[in-house]
């Protein structure tokens, strides 16, 4: 079966841009655009709207997008369960995290996955942790090692890798803004003080209530996409941050910050491996998923690291 034409369509649908996924796909533009008119032809309709500037979906296109991926899907699982009968799996696993978790968590993951299954290829694609979710319910990716969201959506299986708190931290020189730590807390400081905050995602949600909780509004310096700029930022004393604290443990900046013992607490992060219901059924996901424990470690003091608010 020739399905490049639905993985040229996909890699199009998904950069709408003719350069960019004729490079993805290794095919030249003209050899592209001949593959999406052929499709269009056979379907009767057209799939995208493309001028001299830009390239976009129509509603035809947005439909058959679904069927190009359950297509595909489909197939792989077919492929995969065959082999997985025959006694070896082969094929390829896309997954997502954020920097942090790529060294904290998948060295542990996939070193015995690895010598189990030496033909399943690994595609690692790091990013803003606050995007995880998105690309997997989008299909972007077949997994993502992510922060559990406060509302599961119905659709995904959540498998918890570790625990770490969420904290506070402020740079380790005294500065005049600093907040007085106490409980509760100095309303009057906190409303003036500097906050380094994610774009979105759940450590900025918990944030925005912690300080809803006290009727106060944060004074937003930055917002940034990744908790490891977070860290970047406070250890050069442009404010205060809020980041899990393993993203801290594994920063080499973490001798220039402290954590601040505010309280109330915010709730820790539940961290794990997070894939959509349905793809379970596919046996390399399965051998992934089956190789995190039932009982999540706990990430968050290493000895000798960060034992106090104080270095």
């Amino acid at each position: 079966m020739d399905l490049r034409p639905l993985h040229h369509f996909l890699a199009l649908a998904e950069t709408l841009h003719f350069g960019r996924a004729s490079d993805a796909c290794h095919v030249s533009p003209s050899t592209l655009s001949r593959t999406i008119q052929q499709l269009e032809a056979s379907l009767g309709v057209a799939l995208f709207e493309r001028d001299n500037r830009s390239v976009a979906l129509t509603h035809a296109g947005r439909l058959f997008q679904r069927y190009a991926r359950d297509t595909l899907e489909q197939w792989a699982l077919l492929r995969q369960t065959l082999m997985e009968e025959s006694g070896e799996l082969t094929g390829e696993l896309s997954i997502y995290c954020s920097v942090t978790a790529s060294y904290s968590f998948l060295y542990e993951l996939l070193s015995e996955f690895r010598l189990r299954h030496p033909r399943i290829e690994i595609k690692l694609h790091t990013g803003d942790p606050a995007d995880a979710i998105a690309r997997v319910l989008g299909g972007d990716e077949d997994m993502a090692i992510t922060a559990r969201p406060e509302a599961l959506p119905a659709q995904l299986a959540f498998k918890p890798i570790a625990t770490s708190p969420l904290v506070f931290i402020a740079p380790s020189e005294a500065a005049g803004w600093l907040p007085a730590v106490g409980d509760p807390p100095d309303r009057e400081t906190w409303a003036r003080t500097p906050m380094i905050l994610s774009e979105s995602g759940l450590a900025r949600e918990r944030t925005d209530a912690w300080f809803r909780r006290f009727g106060l509004k944060p004074t937003i310096y930055a917002q940034v996409a990744g908790n490891e700029a977070i860290v970047s930022m406070v250890g050069l004393g442009f404010g205060v941050g809020v980041v899990p604290r393993i993203v801290l443990d594994n920063s080499p900046l973490a001798d220039r910050v402290r954590i601040l013992e505010v309280t109330p607490r915010l709730a820790p992060y539940d961290v794990g491996l997070c894939v959509l219901d349905k793809k379970l059924r596919n046996p390399l996901v399965r051998a992934l998923w089956a190789q995190v424990p039932d009982e999540p470690a706990r990430k968050s003091r290493p000895e000798g690291r960060l034992e106090n608010s104080e270095h």
